[in-house]
């Protein structure tokens, strides 16, 4: 019997240059269509985010308009638990900074191909990601979770875009607390460094010794603005005493004038002084 032609599967990861691993995406089981994702493990040295640890995080490149977070979460969620999923249109830093708005308040989100970041909960979900065969897809629409596309997707979206008023008033005052609560933070914390801080008269700062390990206690936005506006003080009068250079020398000249003049005074006083002095034992 000659031997079948027929090429088997490999059953291996397919890695391309840069280190990323291709896992190929098919939409529904009876797709003829795939689709490829590049993934690669997270590794940022400037990435200092809680929110991305380097060991479990995972880099995803590609990633189509129709694969949403929920999406992405079930897709990944066969290789481990699934902590968190950001989607970006570019890559980029964590958005840990600041109050997480509602969807509401944020800008409309760009339609294209996004980058993922995945934070699984253990580190081997990663490995197990990245040694995926490559002639496995990954099904995006099944029947126990259908993904909607085109026109069902537009009414679906639609439909979302209606908020309702006792809902949206329940966010806007959620919203406010925390925004007093922030307001009233930051007053408190400049309060306790304008206390640390306060300087005498003369300009001089108390610096009072804390614990032993203590690590020093860098210069405030405070103690900043204070010095820059006293340096902005001494510029100024710099600047309105001697606005032009001949007036500096004219000021110098004018000065060593006062002097001599002075000290011709004072020698006449001197004079005077000896002779009108009465007592003369020689």
């Amino acid at each position: 019997m000659a031997p079948s032609k027929k090429k088997h599967a490999s059953s291996k990861p397919c890695i391309i240059p840069g280190g990323f691993t291709v896992l190929s995406l098919q939409f529904s089981p009876d797709s003829a269509a795939q689709h490829q994702l590049f993934v690669k493990e997270h590794k940022v040295r400037a990435e200092k985010s809680s929110g991305r640890p380097l060991d479990r995080t995972l880099f995803v490149l590609n990633v189509p308009p129709y694969c949403s977070e929920a999406v992405v979460k079930k897709l990944f969620s066969q290789f481990g638990s699934v902590q968190s999923v950001e989607l970006r249109d570019h890559p980029g830093s964590s958005k840990e900074s600041g109050p997480k708005l509602s969807k509401f308040f944020r800008a409309a989100d760009k339609k294209g191909f996004n980058v993922g970041y995945i934070v699984f909960q253990s580190s081997a979900s990663v490995s197990a990601a990245k040694s995926h065969p490559h002639d496995v897809p990954l099904v995006v629409c099944t029947e126990l979770h259908p993904v909607r596309t085109g026109v069902q997707k537009w009414i679906q979206e639609y439909t979302q875009s209606f908020v309702q008023p006792d809902k949206l008033q329940q966010i806007v005052d959620s919203f406010m607390e925390g925004y007093d609560k922030r307001k009233e933070e930051e007053a408190e914390r400049q309060r306790k460094e304008a206390e640390q801080q306060q300087e005498d008269e003369e300009g001089w700062v108390k610096v009072t010794r804390g614990h032993k390990g203590a690590k020093a206690r860098p210069h405030t936005e405070a103690a900043n603005q204070r010095t820059l506006q006293k340096e902005m003080r001494k510029k100024k009068r710099k600047e309105l005493m001697n606005f032009y250079t001949w007036q500096h020398r004219n000021t110098q000249k004018e000065h060593i004038a006062d002097l001599r003049k002075k000290f011709e005074e004072d020698k006449q006083k001197i004079a005077l002084l000896r002779v009108q002095r009465k007592f003369r034992p020689y």
